[in-house]
């Protein structure tokens, strides 16, 4: 009966999101308490509430002081090099630009922070995607997808579990796993190469010049309207060429680019005269979080504060910032202590663990030597319906005990559990997830329509290298 109910209740929550019938925050409060009554558990539900708020409030910490650390790092410019490496790729081509997103996300998940990534990804991309009215569904899910596969690395998370629960060296399940995930990799840029070539087909290919010109256009048009100005369509074909003629003559190419960039090269916050210290401490920061020196949320407690002294030393400006980056610390942390209700009612009311017994039970006895590929495959729905700690330390152990039953090794099935990743990445229990779409500015139902198909391809893609290299 809990089986049933616990998969109930997830299908019902992403029936209602993606439906748009409920905002996730209501959907992750209101539907878990639901069904926590219809278990007959409604007098516990403040339990498992508070149970899962102090799992969770680890993460809420960190991320709250991420999203401050972070945005200010990219308010006083530590990140534009990058960013301006990209942009300049990218130009105004649709295709480039979600190449470009795919390589950017990929490149700053380097540090293990699915936050950390989405925060700089949709603050460098998104004035490019909203300029050419591209899709930010597409930014979203490549972004969300490199990140997944990335996130294998040994210090975000995943392989360290696996390592924990089945007692094993983190070195000796991910070395071996990197071509297949380097073939995971490029099968998400290949992707994103066709995406933005759908992308390109839809928009048509335009020059910096081109767009600068069709948002002057747009508001000059705006202007005519108000006045009531009348006029044929002819005479706005003519009001555009004179406008382009304007901006070809009078212009200067380099003051388009910059006014192109996603991150104002002129802002009042820039501090390149500490450009250096600012990069050093951010690698100071991400050094003492692999070695772990700290628990993340101190480290990240201690560097919001210290960036924030060191960069902005008057009050009133510190008190700027942390205002400038108030809505999506609120965002994300409200989320997150909503997803603790989520998971604290699948835990507290054991949905979890029946829900894995039944998963385990169904794989006939025939499988047994081929546990690792069963491992791979059930890695993604069970990935995305709980938290990486409810697979790697209630699923996986079981998974390997069968396995170890018909001679297959502990280290093939730690590999194959890391398959799923870049479809855990968009869960609703992820919290990062909310980073992304909240900063895109996109529904979290929309995200979920357009990722999982890609996501659970790049997964299958990944388990496909992994059999074909003999790594799993």
């Amino acid at each position: 009966m809990l089986t049933i109910l616990g998969f109930a209740m997830i299908a019902t929550f992403l029936v209602l999101i993606m439906m748009k019938k409920m905002s996730p925050i209501a959907a992750l409060v209101l539907i878990p308490a639901l069904f926590c009554v219809f278990v007959g558990k409604g007098a516990k539900l403040g339990d498992y509430v508070l149970d899962g708020v102090t799992d969770l409030a680890p993460t809420a910490a960190m991320l709250m002081f991420a999203i401050v650390y972070f945005g200010v790092m990219i308010d006083v410019g530590l990140f534009d090099p990058v960013v301006r490496g990209i942009l300049k790729f990218c130009k105004a081509d649709p295709m480039r630009i979600v190449v470009g997103t795919a390589v950017l996300a990929a490149i700053v998940s380097l540090d293990g922070d699915g936050s950390t990534t989405f925060m700089i990804t949709v603050s460098a991309m998104y004035p490019l995607y909203k300029r050419l009215k591209m899709s930010l569904v597409v930014m979203t899910g490549v972004a969300a997808m490199a990140n997944g596969v990335m996130n294998t690395l040994p210090w975000g998370g995943p392989t360290a579990r696996a390592a924990t629960a089945l007692k094993l060296d983190a070195s000796d399940i991910f070395v071996p796993m990197i071509p297949a995930l380097l073939v995971g990799l490029l099968f998400v840029f290949v992707l994103s190469y066709v995406l933005g070539v759908r992308e390109r087909r839809r928009l048509g290919v335009l020059t910096l010049d081109e767009v600068l010109v069709e948002e002057k256009v747009d508001e000059k048009e705006t202007e005519t309207v108000l006045v009531g100005a009348g006029g044929s369509g002819d005479g706005k074909v003519s009001m555009r060429k004179s406008v382009a003629g304007g901006a070809g003559s009078g212009t200067d190419a380099d003051e388009q680019d910059d006014d192109f960039q996603g991150l104002d090269p002129h802002r009042a916050t820039l501090r390149p005269k500490l450009y250096w210290f600012n990069a050093l401490l951010t690698v100071g920061l991400l050094t003492a979080m692999i070695m772990e020196l700290l628990p993340i949320p101190v480290l990240f407690l201690l560097g919001a504060a210290l960036v924030l002294t060191v960069n902005f030393p008057h009050i009133p400006d510190q008190k700027a910032r942390i205002a400038a980056h108030a809505e999506n610390v609120l965002n994300v942390s409200g989320m997150v202590f909503a997803a603790a209700v989520f998971t604290g009612v699948l835990q507290g009311t054991g949905m979890v663990d029946h829900m894995a017994k039944w998963m385990v039970d169904v794989i006939p006895g025939s499988m047994g030597p081929h546990m690792a590929l069963v491992t791979g495959i059930l890695s993604l729905p069970l990935t995305y319906f709980m938290s990486n700690d409810g697979f790697y330390f209630g699923v996986l152990p079981v998974l390997a005990e069968a396995g170890a039953a018909h001679g297959v090794s502990p280290l093939e099935m730690a590999r194959a559990s890391l398959v799923g990743q870049p479809l855990h990445m968009s869960s609703p229990l992820v919290p990062a997830v909310y980073v992304l779409v909240g900063m895109a500015k996109v529904e979290f139902g929309d995200h979920t329509k357009f990722v999982v198909k890609w996501a659970a391809l790049t997964c299958l893609v990944i388990l496909g290298a992994g059999m074909l290299f003999g790594i799993i």
